[in-house]
């Protein structure tokens, strides 16, 4: 098995935990960024040198490039970039505040746009590369209350989907993964509520709210499944454009993707209407 390199943001927690466990279990070495250092001394005493942990908030932009310059100074070539940090922020879009909605972005748009911009010229430099970008099945289909955190998800599918085609001639790869719910700490411990308005009972909305308040929810996605199939993209070729995982997620992309397609085509005729005829 070839020995890698990645660099992973958000590795205390989550799909980040458990690929960097699996990673360094392996051998192969991580460079991994988190917002609390203390966060994975464990790690840090199992694993030693194999591990690398930077500070970083991926919320403030100009530090996603010093810390993505440092660590190709110091590792030298990096494999595998993985854009991992994010949360989820649930709610109603008018029961939201303006804080809220600047900082979901940030984290989970924002940030992971000016990852994949920092890595690129370097990536490019050493002539190879792969990146995973870490979406959701929120990024292709939509629920009630979750406006901003699906804002975030289709807008970085969208931007990965074109980036992608722009650096194939560098012999670099992109794949996004689309999972469902998974027994990570993510569902009770990184989703943010808005303000609850007793206006929005009667939406749908609060539905969402309901799921995510109810600790006796639990996923049936195993997260080191997943991890492992992650993992396992950065020895294809070519490598995948797009990973759904979890039964939630082939089934809810499934539904929402056969549902646009049947309206697009129902429209076929009044899209093609609004052409200038031929000889025109």
């Amino acid at each position: 098995m070839k020995q890698r390199t990645w660099f992973i943001t958000g590795i205390n927690s989550g799909f980040g935990r458990h690929m960097t466990e699996q990673l360094l279990e392996r051998g192969d070495k991580v460079a991994g960024t988190v917002r609390n250092m203390n966060s994975v001394e464990d790690l840090k005493e199992k694993y030693g040198a194999l591990l690398r942990v930077f500070h970083l908030d991926v919320t403030d932009t100009n530090v996603i490039y010093e810390v993505v310059d440092q660590t190709f100074n110091e590792l030298g070539k990096i494999d595998v970039i993985v854009s991992n940090a994010g949360y989820g922020l649930i709610g109603a879009a008018e029961e939201l505040t303006i804080e809220q909605i600047t900082h979901q972005i940030n984290t989970n748009l924002l940030g992971s746009i000016h990852l994949i911009r920092a890595s690129l010229p370097h990536l490019r430099a050493q002539g190879e590369g792969h990146i995973i970008q870490l979406s959701s099945s929120a990024g292709q289909t939509a629920f009630s209350g979750g406006s901003l955190y699906h804002a975030t998800k289709w807008g970085i599918e969208g931007f990965c989907e074109a980036v992608r085609q722009e650096i194939a001639p560098f012999n670099i790869s992109l794949t996004i993964v689309e999972p469902s719910g998974a027994r990570t700490n993510f569902t009770h411990h990184s989703v943010v509520l808005g303000q609850k308005l007793e206006a929005y009972s009667i939406s749908q909305a609060h539905n969402a709210r309901r799921g995510f308040e109810d600790t006796s929810i639990v996923p049936i996605g195993d997260p080191a499944r997943m991890v492992k199939i992650m993992i396992d993209t950065a020895d294809q070729k070519p490598a995948p454009i797009r990973i759904a995982l979890g039964s939630g997620a082939y089934n809810t992309i499934h539904q929402s993707l056969s549902n646009r397609l049947e309206e697009l085509e129902a429209q076929k005729e009044l899209a093609f209407s609004t052409d200038f005829p031929a000889n025109k």
